[in-house]
């Protein structure tokens, strides 16, 4: 069955598929999810990539620490917050640490470190009084007794009060504090200043034809979970052979799709360092010979980037490089005889006809969450726009190369759509920013196990979500 459901009609037909044992169910379904929170062409004309800050080909290792891109952390947010503070406590001094005088007010501006008990370390496997190692993994490692230090080239100092939670906060911000230094030696903080939204190119929404991009991640090729026919039921879908003539116009409109990581999973237990036979071979090769015969199928008709993840064979540490580059047209020789097709790095920025476009494949946010609390995956998502920073913790927590004289995961400028792969559900927001920043939040579930997928429209920021199920049954 494929059904299409929508706030204004719904529309449904009916497709029965019969074998001799069994009859495949096919649904399809097409729906408008409501907000939560809610405060080209197909020649790609108009498409501006911005990942060039995320490349690292042209950086050369010589065995720098990782003290250089902390270092340009703060330079850069501090020369922002600096300005901020001269409006928001124009009457107080800007101190540094060791500067500090006990009983007087001031403002200091460093970057956060969170002493966390439950923290993992490599040194505890070394430790001659480590504890027996715990059967279950904690999913988060927050602990009440997690304590906040500012640092600054000066010194560090240990913060108190109830103004600043431990649990909302990680290593690696940049904030101004106001307080003062207490008999103890420890920052009493009364008020806190963080970067706040960037400045954002004003979008005009509503006056402009319905253009369509498709987000989907996880598609997880070669797994257990991947359904085959799950997935080319997505691909007829985007390339407007399936469904009646109100959902072909609407993928005629379609201008651009984003795989946003995991699209391959490769068999863990082939990758052991050993010599392959033949066989083995094979099934290393063959996720990624039947992801190609997929994505060649859309590159053929509508331009395409496909941007890395942790399953993805591509580095480790952000931010993730194009699938192996060059190597990349030898992966994947059907799809990038196609120009529409484009490897992309992770995180991936671009703009499409004037809309900015930020996102990653997910990597950040699920850091975020094994070190902080939220509500939900999109009040993390907030967080890393309101400090300007993509990647907060990296690399006390998440790696990512050693990058020296500047930190490229700062935000600069706001995006109007900020968007990550690999979420356990399907979930957006609309956030508006004090000066007016509009920005569409988009959680992309993990197609191969939810069968969503997440289509935007550029005129409106609207989005919904493309639910593919199959189920085989007498």
């Amino acid at each position: 069955m494929m059904r299409a459901q929508n706030s204004a009609h719904s529309i449904e037909s009916e497709t029965m598929r019969s074998s001799s044992d069994d009859s495949c169910r096919i649904l399809v379904e097409y729906m408008n999810t409501p907000d939560e929170g809610s405060s080209s062409d197909k020649n790609g004309k108009g498409t501006f990539d911005e990942d060039e800050k995320f490349e690292i080909l042209n950086e050369k290792y010589k065995g720098q620490q990782y003290s250089q891109i902390y270092f340009a952390r703060l330079h850069n947010a501090r020369n922002l917050l600096y300005s901020l503070v001269e409006k928001w406590k124009p009457h107080l001094p800007v101190c540094t640490v060791l500067g500090l005088k006990e009983g007087k007010e001031c403002v200091i501006v460093g970057t956060l470190y969170k002493h966390m008990k439950l923290k993992p370390s490599i040194l505890d496997e070394y430790s001659k009084e480590r504890s027996a190692v715990p059967l279950v993994k904690p999913h988060n490692f927050m602990h009440p007794d997690d304590q906040l230090i500012l640092e600054d080239e000066s010194g560090r100092v240990k913060l108190g009060g109830t103004v600043l939670s431990p649990s909302l906060f990680v290593t690696g911000l940049v904030v101004a504090l106001h307080g003062m230094e207490t008999g103890a030696g420890d920052f009493l903080v009364q008020d806190i200043l963080e970067a706040g939204l960037p400045p954002q190119i004003e979008l005009p929404l509503d006056s402009r034809e319905d253009k369509y991009v498709v987000f989907v991640s996880g598609l997880s090729v070669g797994s257990s979970t991947s359904n085959p026919l799950q997935l080319q039921l997505l691909v007829d879908h985007i390339t407007g052979h399936l469904g009646d003539e109100k959902e072909q116009s609407i993928a005629s409109k379609i201008v651009r799709v984003v795989i946003a990581g995991n699209s391959v999973e490769i068999p863990h237990g082939l990758l052991n360092g050993q010599n392959l036979g033949s066989k083995d071979q094979s099934k290393l090769s063959e996720p990624i010979k039947e992801l190609d015969i997929l994505l060649t199928q859309i590159a053929a008709g509508i331009p395409l980037d496909i941007m890395p993840g942790p399953s993805d064979p591509a580095n480790f540490s952000l931010p993730q490089q194009v699938f192996i580059l060059p190597l990349h047209r030898c992966l994947f020789p059907g799809t990038s005889a196609y120009n529409t097709f484009v490897s992309c790095t992770n995180p991936h920025s671009f703009e499409l006809d004037n809309v900015r476009f930020l996102g990653t494949s997910g990597q950040n946010i699920d850091d975020l969450d094994k070190y902080s609390e939220a509500k939900d995956r999109l009040d993390f998502m907030e967080r890393t726009l309101r400090w300007r920073h993509l990647a907060p913790t990296a690399p006390s927590t998440l790696g990512c190369y050693p990058f020296t004289g500047k930190d490229p995961f700062l935000i600069e400028s706001c995006p109007h759509i900020y968007f990550v792969g690999n979420q356990n559900k399907y979930e957006t927001r609309l956030l508006r920013g004090s000066e007016g920043q509009l920005v569409r939040l988009i959680c992309i579930p993990k197609f191969c196990e939810t069968g969503v997928a997440i289509m935007l429209n550029m005129s409106n920021l609207e989005c919904h979500a493309l639910s593919f199920w199959t189920q085989l049954g007498s």
